[in-house]
């Protein structure tokens, strides 16, 4: 974990995405927006705003390139474990 990693209040996320404050709690809501409740209130890690400007949330994206580099294996476990039935 990176504790000095930049997290924005959804206010400080507004004004970078030059948004209201409600919309940036409606895409939070939505889950377009990943964001951290801590206690009440709520922070916006940097990473997960990199969507708005890639098309892509980059958690999302990251998690994604790992499956696919394992699905080869997770097909042969399944067919060993078919075979087995």
């Amino acid at each position: 974990m990176n504790v000095n990693a930049k997290v924005y209040t959804p206010e400080e996320a507004a004004e970078l995405l030059k948004l209201s404050k409600n919309t940036v709690y409606d895409l939070i809501g939505r889950g377009e927006i990943i964001a951290k409740r801590i206690g009440k209130v709520y922070r916006i890690p940097a990473s997960s705003l990199s969507f708005i400007f890639t098309g892509l949330d980059s958690d999302l994206f990251l998690a994604e390139k790992e499956d696919l580099a394992s699905i080869a294996k997770v097909e042969s476990e399944v067919k060993k474990a078919r075979s087995r039935l």
